[in-house]
């Protein structure tokens, strides 16, 4: 018997080979198209209802708030209740919900919307109830998906494909939606979106369930182990850096938010400028994501990590100094390929150092703190550019996103030196 002090050669389709996650990649295409396809559409159809853009603003904050209420308990449960049976109960919510959104834009649905001070409420109810059904979703997929992976070894390659594929959808999502509203109206793109839900239900049911992994101590209570995972993060120096990093970059690096401004006021490209502008994030992403499939990050990935949330900043600030709108559309591609750095680096954390037992409550703190920062990162960047003037506030937010780096790399050591080397197999 020998010993190879080689590393394992790298198979950037390695997850992809087990059937049951290609199973439930096809399903996450499926919901993320139709939950994008469902968002835009929802915000054609209430915008024309009220004509009032803070009606706009409320359909974010409608979905997100019962979504972060629930999600702690969500991640309790995750670890408690197999996890396929949570994924298939709450995207079969979602189906409903499609559906009566479907029905509601119908003619037979449409006068149920009676003209006066609440005729949106209905709209608004079923928005309320898929937040509640996202916010149990979000925990159980997390920790669902290592299950699936016969070893570790192919974890890395399994986060990297769940992130290209996500960034992909979210990409398409949008501009079906519009597509699909432009020639076949908002009714018939609800039953577009409900068709696609149901795939996705249909792809999950074909997984095969996985018992929950074993418990490791004592079995808690409920209000101790509801809020394990906030001590779990607050005590792990390396999960909390990462997840703080992304945390303040879209909180402060909210140039997204003020595109619209940008496309009218400062680019002068108007609507269909805006639309790449909206896109472009999102294509840089995808780009990096599949590159970094072939091409993993290993050695120094902590410094890495480091240099791209910065980068981040960097292209922030240059972004709101440009007035050439090629020059901007490179600065938002830009900004998507180093957040996709930190995404993929922050998620293979989180499920490298996260016990398996744990894997529901600690993704459930990460979709609190990171899906919360979408909003209130966007309310920052509007209050931002009320007190300061647009690009001030841009020009503010991609500084105090490179402290914050500078901050981290100067407390946390430990992902500072972060190496993600593969270790060589002993034969």
């Amino acid at each position: 018997m020998s010993v190879s002090d080689a590393a394992p050669r790298h198979d950037p389709y390695a997850a992809l080979r087990i059937p049951d996650f290609r199973r439930l990649i096809s399903a996450r295409i499926c919901l993320t198209v139709a939950t994008r396809i469902q968002y835009l559409v929802v915000a054609w159809q209430i915008f024309n209802l009220t004509k009032d853009p803070l009606a706009l603003g409320l359909i974010g904050l409608t979905e997100a708030i019962p979504s972060i209420a629930v999600s702690l308990y969500a991640g309790h449960l995750a670890d408690s209740v197999r996890r396929k049976n949570i994924i298939t109960a709450t995207v079969a919510v979602l189906v409903l919900c499609a559906a009566a959104l479907a029905f509601f834009a119908s003619p037979a649905g449409l006068p149920l919307l009676a003209r006066g001070s609440f005729y949106t409420l209905p709209l608004y109810s079923i928005i309320f109830v898929s937040g509640i059904a996202r916010g149990f979703l979000g925990p159980a997929l997390f920790s669902f998906m290592p299950q699936l992976l016969p070893s570790r070894e192919r974890l890395a390659n399994a986060i990297t494909w769940n992130s290209t594929t996500y960034q992909a959808a979210a990409v398409l999502g949008p501009a079906a939606g519009g597509y699909l509203i432009a020639h076949l109206g908002v009714g018939n793109s609800y039953l577009v979106a409900t068709v696609l839900l149901a795939l996705a239900l249909v792809q999950f049911l074909l997984i095969a369930s996985r018992p929950l992994p074993p418990l490791e101590g004592e079995r808690l209570g409920l209000q101790d182990s509801v809020l394990s995972g906030l001590r779990f993060i607050w005590h792990n120096q390396l999960v909390l850096a990462a997840l703080s990093l992304d945390l303040f970059a879209v909180l402060f690096g909210g140039a997204v938010a003020l595109l619209p401004v940008f496309a009218v006021d400062i680019l002068k490209v108007g609507a269909d400028g805006l639309g790449h502008l909206e896109a472009a994030p999102a294509v840089g992403s995808v780009l990096m994501a599949t590159a970094l499939t072939y091409f993993p990050l290993r050695r120094h990935a902590g410094r890495k990590l480091l240099w791209a949330v910065g980068g981040f900043g960097l292209a922030t600030i240059c972004f709101a100094l440009s007035s050439n709108f090629w020059l901007s559309l490179f600065l938002l591609f830009l900004t998507g390929v180093f957040d996709s750095v930190s995404v993929i680096v922050r998620s293979t954390l989180l499920h490298t150092f996260t016990p398996e037992h744990m894997k529901g409550r600690v993704s459930a703190v990460n979709n609190i703190f990171i899906g919360s920062s979408n909003e209130i990162g966007s309310f920052e960047s509007g209050a931002a550019a009320k007190l300061l003037g647009v690009i001030p506030s841009v020009i503010f937010g991609g500084i105090m996103t490179m402290l914050v780096v500078g901050v981290t790399a100067l407390k946390a050591d430990k992902l500072r030196k972060l190496d993600m080397t593969p270790q060589p197999v002993k034969a």
